[in-house]
């Protein structure tokens, strides 16, 4: 059968639209490996990459795991036996994916961890990731000034801690970076902490699931705040803070004379957004996924060109078995202030999107 160029760029176009795999393009195939669906994030992740890997001149398979380990170590294992590139995976434990490694190194595919550290293995050439330290700071330094605004003559002021995932290597930067400016403010007593409940072990939320967020702070509340007002939530992800303002709107924050706590976030989703503006959530912690796409396709370049990619960190992310050499981008702190700055100016969302 005959294929005129037109036919096939009509093809390379429907696959695109379709969805993954694509794979009309010069340079080969990268395999993307990402978490889930169910946070409009990793789908911008998704997206972004997609769109700017083509245009460099890559197919690629994009998988979704949906949160299911085997699910993405068999979607893993396929792209190795298709014979992708290179791998680029956000994985969802970072922890369970040696074995899977160890086969991509045996066909010569080299692999790119993508926002979350992938631990236990030596098959790992490098990371793309936001500073995850400093959005943690973020975070805690928002949530301090909006205590410090709404409860300006409040002492202490009462706060509940949330962490992400045990599994996401990224949960324990948040936490930590956070804690490096509450820590201070709890030992002087500006900040108390009723519930007591404090350490990633004790406050930490598996999978990023909001309704298991939102079922914790029913428990904080119940068991804490009889006689007690809560000021201030530490959230680490928007999904989260989605839920934790769902209980405390059940029990009457936000309305009458109960002023709704400080809530924090991450990932600027749309429904935190809209929240923001409506005076409920009162920031987060915008990651541009456009420019992690665009680090990310850069180190896929180097390693396939036998070029130096873009790195600026040689230190941080040990994976247990190395130091993977990575490059960190800054993110930004978004609150009711700037959020269209930030996030209409730069084209991410439009105007409409977030009425």
């Amino acid at each position: 059968m005959q294929f005129t160029k037109r036919a096939v760029l009509k093809l390379a176009v429907a696959a695109t639209l379709l969805g993954s795999p694509v794979f009309a393009q010069d340079k080969g195939t990268v395999g993307i490996s990402m978490p889930t669906k169910s946070s409009a994030r990793w789908i911008s992740d998704g997206e972004s990459m997609v769109k700017q890997f083509t245009e460099a001149g890559y197919g690629t398979d994009l998988q979704y795991a949906e949160d299911d380990i085997p699910n993405q170590l068999n979607q893993i294992e396929n792209m190795i036996t298709k014979g992708v590139k290179v791998l680029v995976i956000a994985a969802i434990d970072g922890t369970t994916l040696s074995n899977a490694l160890e086969n991509a190194a045996a066909s010569g595919i080299k692999v790119i961890a993508y926002d979350r550290l992938i631990r236990e293995s030596g098959d790992v050439s490098y990371y793309a990731t936001f500073d995850n330290f400093k959005v943690g700071v973020q975070q805690a330094t928002s949530l301090v000034a909006g205590l410090n605004e709404r409860f300006p003559d409040v002492k202490p002021h009462n706060v509940e801690l949330f962490g992400g995932s045990p599994d996401d290597n990224n949960a324990f930067f948040f936490y930590n970076g956070a804690m490096s400016v509450l820590q201070p403010l709890i030992d002087s007593g500006d900040i108390a902490v009723p519930s007591g409940q404090m350490g990633m072990d004790v406050v930490g939320t598996l999978r990023w699931d909001g309704a298991v967020a939102q079922s914790r702070m029913d428990n904080l509340l119940s068991a804490n705040y009889g006689d007690k007002v809560l000021h201030g939530a530490l959230s680490p992800y928007d999904g989260l803070s989605i839920g934790i303002l769902s209980s405390l709107k059940g029990v009457g924050y936000g309305s009458g004379d109960l002023a709704m706590p400080i809530v924090t976030g991450q990932d600027a989703e749309v429904p935190s957004v809209k929240s923001m503006i409506a005076g409920e959530q009162y920031s987060t912690v915008f990651k541009d996924t456009r420019e992690l796409a665009r680090v990310t396709v850069g180190m896929v370049e180097a390693l396939l060109t036998g070029s130096e990619p873009e790195i600026n960190d040689t230190e941080t992310y040990d994976n247990g078995v190395k130091v993977v050499p990575s490059y960190l981008l800054e993110p930004v702190s978004v609150d009711a202030s700037n959020y269209e700055e930030i996030l209409v100016g730069s084209g991410y969302y439009t105007a409409d999107q977030l009425k």
